[in-house]
């Protein structure tokens, strides 16, 4: 038997990051000349790693694409907290967990392990992989590196997302998907997307964490 592992992605699944992504976002926008996003656009935009944010709020300006992600990079690494907090019951449900825990994330790994030391929750994490660091999901080389690092086997892994993008990767990589109805994609276009668990409130983990 391998190890019992539990993968989390983190923004809409672990923190609550929109508003500190948003901001980024249009402090970029703003320095490139290009019109503002609204809270909900910036976050119909997240879940693909901050080139593909920058491209979709740049929206035709691609010409202006590149000088805005590095404004964008010096923003959110100076800011990535202000805002950013878990979401409810998170800490706990963490706290309580069985498994072996990982994080795997299209956000830049840097900036994903600073939110989760920032936060108090990185040690609870033994790998946390970024984007950067291995194929974007839903490419599952993330997740089976990870599994390979802990010595997990897919069969007894759980990937618990918020988006259609990490159904996919969970199906990629063979894992079980468990979905959170909290996050950045509404609980029915996961089930869309074929997950067939999905939780209402963190504390309803604790038998996938167990």
């Amino acid at each position: 038997m391998g190890t019992r592992l539990a993968i989390f992605d983190l923004d809409g699944t672990l923190v609550d990051s929109v508003d500190d992504l948003a901001a980024a976002v249009n402090h970029a926008l703003a320095l490139v000349g290009l019109p503002l996003r609204s809270r909900e656009e910036v976050r119909s935009f997240v879940g693909d790693g901050a080139r593909v944010l920058l491209e979709r709020a740049v929206g035709p300006r691609r010409d202006r694409l590149e000088e805005a992600l590095a404004a964008w990079r010096e923003h959110y690494q100076a800011h990535l907290l202000d805002h950013t907090r878990p979401y409810p019951g998170i800490p706990e449900a963490l706290a309580a967990a069985g498994r072996t825990l990982a994080v795997q994330t299209n956000n830049p790994g840097p900036m994903a392990r600073r939110i989760l030391e920032g936060l108090g929750l990185l040690d609870r994490f033994a790998v946390v992989l970024g984007g950067g660091e291995a194929p974007a999901k839903p490419d599952p080389a993330g997740a089976r590196a990870i599994l390979e690092r802990l010595g997990g086997r897919p069969e007894e892994a759980v990937f618990v997302g918020d988006s259609p993008v990490d159904v996919a990767t969970a199906r990629n990589a063979g894992l079980t998907f468990v979905g959170v109805a909290w996050g950045l994609a509404p609980a029915a276009e996961l089930v869309r997307a074929g997950a067939v668990n999905v939780v209402a409130r963190a504390e309803q983990l604790g038998s996938w964490l167990a």
